[in-house]
């Protein structure tokens, strides 16, 4: 049977996962500037190693309650045809393995910003794994 590596991360209390093979890197909190009239799912630019990376706020994106003062987000760096992406989150995980037969489509029951950008779950001990569709999180509205 066929696997998927899912690397993950967490949002508030909640598991969250992309496919590994669009993960260029993972990086702690980089300083970054601000894109001015830019939506406010879109926090700035980073400049990584001379390549301009637009760093999305998943927090906003999903209608989380902002970070708590001093709270620092992590970067999950993203491979995409058009350049690199990083998605702003929480805090790390591990990279888990999943036999493809376990992804379930999200449930009915998921609603708000989640249901258009979770593309399958996976039941984990303990936490619901949500997949996401990296395509999707990452479009401003002006796309």
């Amino acid at each position: 049977m066929a696997s998927i590596q899912i690397c993950t991360f967490t949002l508030d209390r909640y598991l969250f996962g992309v496919d590994v093979r669009q993960v260029q890197e993972v990086l702690r909190t980089q300083p970054m500037t601000r894109v001015p009239l830019a939506p406010s799912l879109v926090r700035g630019l980073i400049n990584l190693r001379g390549q301009i990376v637009t760093a999305f706020d998943l927090r906003e994106r999903l209608g989380l309650p902002k970070r708590d003062a001093g709270a620092e987000p992590m970067n999950v760096v993203l491979r995409r045809d058009d350049g690199a992406v990083a998605l702003l989150v929480d805090d790390i995980g591990d990279v888990v393995e999943i036999d493809e037969s376990r992804l379930e489509r999200p449930p009915h029951s998921l609603r708000g910003p989640a249901a258009d950008l979770v593309r399958s779950v996976v039941q984990m001990p303990g936490a619901l794994l949500c997949v996401m569709d990296t395509e999707r999180a990452t479009v401003t509205g002006t796309d």
